[in-house]
């Protein structure tokens, strides 16, 4: 017989990073019982420092996230469970979620705070390096490496419109298609137009030191010099969870929810990266908050 708590939650919150924990905070100063679970596995895990928020630029995400975790354990309605929620169940108001130790918690709202798992091209070396000299966002990463060898990766047509992006960046960028592009003569004027260069050999190995990128080396045995690498991951969110609950996703995969946060599964909240591309924390921090204050405000009449 699988083992149940005896409290039951006003929300329980599937994710502890940085929206989990924005709406623990928003939810605990409203008084109100909540239980995070998190498996502690954030997307940017190795990334050295975050930028583009305002007053902590530049600073370390675990540090963030540890300041962030602290500022939520001062309040006493909020508790943590390190672990994995790995069963979803129930229905507003009585929902049930059993995690990795066996136990089964009960929760009146439930917020899917799940974040998402990045999956790259299987390039050799490449996993390495992404977080520390390979990422996916100019704005938060693009600053610190200006004026450098730039490489984008990329064959989708969608690619050259993100090549003109990080041209603003520096004038050392090619574009690698990874074998013959599918970009036509339009994009292909558009490159040059830019002093993009594009490289279409298929790429073998990502040369690097410890994760920090040195070159390309391409099938033919050429090789091209690199500082940083730019490339848009596809993402991963675990379809066992919301599936249970029949929560629907977007044309691009994410968690699909109204300006409060609201899925379409009465009673189930989602936030964070898994219902946006916007992958910046400072829009994870204010999803967060709004899902947190959105709760509060369903759970009145209870």
């Amino acid at each position: 017989m699988t083992p149940t708590s005896t409290n039951i939650f006003d929300t329980i919150i599937i994710g502890g990073s940085y929206s989990g924990l924005s709406a623990a905070l928003t939810l605990g100063r409203a008084r109100r019982h909540v239980l995070v679970i998190d498996a502690n596995e954030p997307c940017n895990a190795r990334v050295p420092h975050s930028h583009n928020l305002l007053t902590h630029d530049g600073v370390p995400p675990h540090v963030l996230r540890t300041k962030a975790r602290a500022d939520v354990a001062k309040y006493p309605t909020v508790q943590f469970l390190d672990g994995r929620a790995e069963q979803l169940g129930g229905t507003d108001g009585a929902f049930t979620v059993r995690s990795s130790d066996g136990t089964e918690h009960r929760g009146r709202k439930l917020l899917l705070a799940l974040g998402v798992r990045d999956e790259l091209p299987p390039i050799k070396g490449l996993a390495e390096c992404w977080g520390i000299s390979a990422a996916a966002c100019p704005f938060c990463h693009g600053y610190e490496v200006r004026d450098q060898r730039l490489v984008v990766i990329g064959n989708a047509p969608e690619n050259v419109h993100y090549a003109k992006l990080i041209r603003n960046w520096s004038d050392r960028l090619t574009l690698c298609s990874n074998g013959p592009s599918r970009f036509d003569n339009e994009q292909h004027e558009a490159l040059r137009k830019q002093g993009i260069t594009l490289v279409e050999n298929p790429i073998a190995e990502v040369l690097h030191e410890q994760g920090q990128v040195k070159a390309l080396l391409f099938a033919d045995g050429s090789r091209r010099d690199a500082d940083t690498l730019f490339l848009r991951s596809d993402t991963i969110i675990p379809k066992a969870l919301t599936e249970a609950l029949g929560v629907e996703r977007t044309e691009l995969g994410l968690l699909k929810v109204d300006p409060m946060q609201r899925t379409n599964v009465p009673g189930v909240f989602a936030s964070g990266d898994c219902t946006t591309p916007m992958r910046a924390l400072s829009a994870a921090f204010a999803s967060g908050t709004m899902a947190g204050a959105a709760i509060t405000h369903e759970l009145l009449p209870e």
